[in-house]
């Protein structure tokens, strides 16, 4: 049987090692490759990773989208033990907190590039 391995999430964006330094500030994760258009972050641990390639065509989505407004395609869940403090964390790495909640133990925030990602506790 042939092994598959998801071994990234690859994020667009206008400026790669921006994006990626700001998720190395909310995850802790090292930088692999550093390249102009390609940025990686591995977790220690060796599971699944982040990328970061350049598009300079980035339009970001809108959340929660209208039917002729840029769809989100995908987001990140990130499971915090203290949820003000990981979104404090976020906003001082440069994410900003969506205007939109639809959860009390969520928040929902935009990447510096627009991406949503949600921050979460277990309730």
């Amino acid at each position: 049987m042939t092994r598959l391995k998801l071994t990234s999430t690859v994020l667009g964006t206008p400026d790669p090692r921006g994006l990626a330094d700001f998720y190395q500030k909310l995850l802790g994760w090292p930088i692999g490759t550093d390249e102009p258009d390609w940025v990686t972050l591995r977790p220690e641990d060796g599971g699944a990773g982040l990328s970061f390639q350049t598009e300079t065509e980035h339009t970001p989505p809108v959340w929660p989208a209208g039917r002729a407004d840029q769809q989100m395609q995908l987001h990140l869940d990130i499971e915090v033990d203290d949820l003000a403090a990981a979104v404090e964390l976020a906003t001082a790495a440069g994410a900003k907190v969506a205007d939109f909640q639809p959860q009390d133990d969520v928040r929902v925030c935009l990447d510096p590039a627009g991406h949503p990602f949600c921050l979460w506790t277990r309730g």
